[in-house]
């Protein structure tokens, strides 16, 4: 019992006791945890889109991005074609990437596409 009060005086010695300082930490983790979730917002208003695709190399260079599967259920052709552009970019980016280039053979890829709700919905009106 008497460590307890050696650690209460020290506390005090140093203002851990104050209510400003109480009241600022208070306020600090409010904001902190304010970001934390301010994240989780995109779930809200984009979609996503799984892709699978391949890049076919020959002597270590790039011969060629396919796009094999777009899944996605209820997407008409043109949402379907739009994803597939957006994978075949992303695919792109990868192209020397030490984790898929091969000598000679195919690298497959699976790619997440995120997609805004308001621009996937404004593909299928520019359709009719």
């Amino acid at each position: 019992m008497e460590h307890l009060g050696h650690i209460i005086r020290w506390t005090g010695l140093i203002g851990l006791t104050n209510k400003y300082f109480i009241l600022s930490n208070l306020i600090l983790l409010f904001f902190l945890g304010q970001n934390a979730y301010g994240q989780l917002g995109y779930a809200k208003d984009s979609l996503q889109l799984k892709v699978y695709t391949e890049i076919e190399y020959n002597n270590s260079r790039p011969i060629k991005i396919e796009v094999k599967k777009v899944f996605c259920d209820y997407c008409s052709e043109i949402q379907k074609k739009f994803v597939g552009e957006e994978a075949r970019r992303a695919t792109y980016e990868e192209l020397y990437n030490p984790k898929y280039l091969t000598e000679n053979g195919i690298a497959k890829l699976a790619l997440i596409i995120r997609i805004a709700k308001k621009d996937f919905a404004r593909l299928k009106d520019n359709e009719n």
